[in-house]
């Protein structure tokens, strides 16, 4: 029984509201019961019946629900309708406001033990924390999120977001095989437990493609892109099924399909859009300029890396933006302005670290080795090499270990560091030889599609 509604809670709170509106316990009772059950009532040592309590409640002029846990009317629903509000406040206008929005409701959920918005406000403040790149506070709000739903006794399903959120925490701060572990063991879970949730599923899928290509696993990666393509007519929410898309890009881009992959990131925007949410569709820009680059259209690549960044920067989600930033880098030194691209690295590096954004860092350093290389500086590219290698090697990014110890390799024997150079190239070789999905033990258990 919750503190609440239990007797003498529900007394304590008829005495209250009878003494304030200036009744006797007999102009409360009649016609239907007797003082003595008030005052019986009123001291907590009997619980009241549904037919008394709507009896005293509308003698009292409130609502039963409100007599009985002490909430006002329709609290839940307003909470309800000002959480949906929040939500398009980070989708349109940025975490820092809707942060706030999400505070206030997370205040409210506690003062009137509302656990099930207390958990939506959780996850709203940590997918705030995600978009500002504050990983470590973000993972803490789902981590509080998951720990209210499970006491609350919600199934695994309710509870995949938060694992979810927590999954892309990490992931973000470089830790991608505990991302992966946190994803798969929730999906083998679900799917052995023959918790066949589609939006679920289909959140856990679309999450995992990002790390697995990361680390290398491109076979596990596309089978989740197969399962996540597969589940996606059964899903009600676009938001999700637009995210869907965008990760599927990603599979597609590694297998050279290249249209493909720019008309799945069209549907992706062309939802977001509809929806309004701006960083989502920030990141379809960042990846559509991806493709672009990939397929030698740079300067369409550039255009649409640019108009992403204005859009993150507007929603301030800046660990996205630098993100993003040194995606346009690249583009910039392919298309000759290495300068420009090098002062561009230098601004986002102060954003990103080993434990924040792991990944872009080492991309960002690898960019910065091989323009010192051009400008025959060798002693400050071995240096970012160096650099990257360590994030690299601390995320598990196996595939672009073994790139990276091929140009560091390259360096050091044309400096001749011959012995140097031939241990890069058997670090490299190791990380391109180990199949990626052999790290990682078996695949989760599959829905039944």
């Amino acid at each position: 029984m919750r503190e609440r509604d239990d007797p003498v809670a529900i007394g304590r709170r008829v005495q209250r509201l009878r003494v304030d509106r200036g009744l006797t316990q007999r102009q409360l009772a009649e016609p239907a019961y007797t003082p003595a059950y008030v005052s019986t009532l009123e001291s907590g040592r009997v619980r009241p019946s549904e037919e008394a309590l709507r009896h005293i409640a509308g003698r009292l002029g409130v609502a039963y629900e409100e007599l009985l846990t002490g909430r006002p009317a329709r609290l839940a629903t307003d909470l309800r309708l000002r959480l949906t509000e929040a939500r398009r406040t980070l989708a349109v206008e940025g975490a820092e406001r809707a942060a706030r929005q999400y505070t206030e409701l997370l205040d409210e959920a506690d003062a009137h033990d509302l656990s099930d918005l207390r958990a939506e406000a959780l996850l709203g403040l940590g997918d705030c924390a995600l978009e500002s790149g504050e990983l470590e506070r973000g993972r803490g709000f789902f981590e509080s999120a998951e720990a209210c739903l499970a006491d609350s006794g919600a199934p695994l399903t309710a509870r995949a977001p938060a694992l979810r959120g927590r999954a892309v925490a990490h992931y973000l701060a470089g830790e991608l095989r505990y991302a992966v572990y946190l994803l798969e063991s929730t999906l083998d879970e679900l799917n052995r437990g023959g918790l066949h949730d589609p939006d679920a599923l289909l959140l856990l899928y679309a999450s995992a493609i990002g790390p697995y290509m990361d680390m290398g696993a491109h076979a596990r990666a596309a089978q989740a892109a197969e399962l996540a393509l597969a589940l996606a007519p059964s899903v009600a929410d676009p938001a999700l099924v637009a995210r869907m898309h965008r990760s599927v890009a990603r599979t597609l881009l590694a297998e050279g399909r290249l249209n493909e992959a720019d008309a799945s990131l069209a549907k992706a925007a062309e939802l977001y859009r509809s929806l309004q949410l701006r960083t989502e569709l920030a990141n379809c820009h960042w990846m559509r300029g991806y493709v672009h680059a990939q397929n030698g259209e740079l300067e369409r690549a550039e255009a649409e890396l640019r108009e992403a960044l204005d859009m993150l920067s507007a929603s301030r989600a800046t660990l996205y933006r630098s993100q993003a930033a040194v995606e346009l880098a690249d583009v910039l030194h392919r298309r000759g302005r290495s300068h420009e691209a090098a002062d561009l690295l230098r601004e986002v590096l102060d954003d990103l670290s080993s434990e924040r954004g792991a990944v872009h860092s080492a991309a960002a350093h690898r960019l910065l080795g091989i323009i010192a290389e051009d400008s025959q500086d060798t002693e400050t590219a071995e240096e970012h090499y160096v650099r990257a290698l360590s994030l690299l090697e601390r995320a598990g990014a196996a595939g672009d270990l073994a790139d990276l110890c091929r140009l560091l390799g390259d360096l050091l024997r044309r400096t001749g560091r011959v012995e140097a150079a031939l241990d890069a190239y058997r670090t490299g070789l190791g990380h391109r030889t180990a199949p990626g999905t052999t790290t990682l033990g078996p695949a989760p258990a599959q829905p039944p599609l």
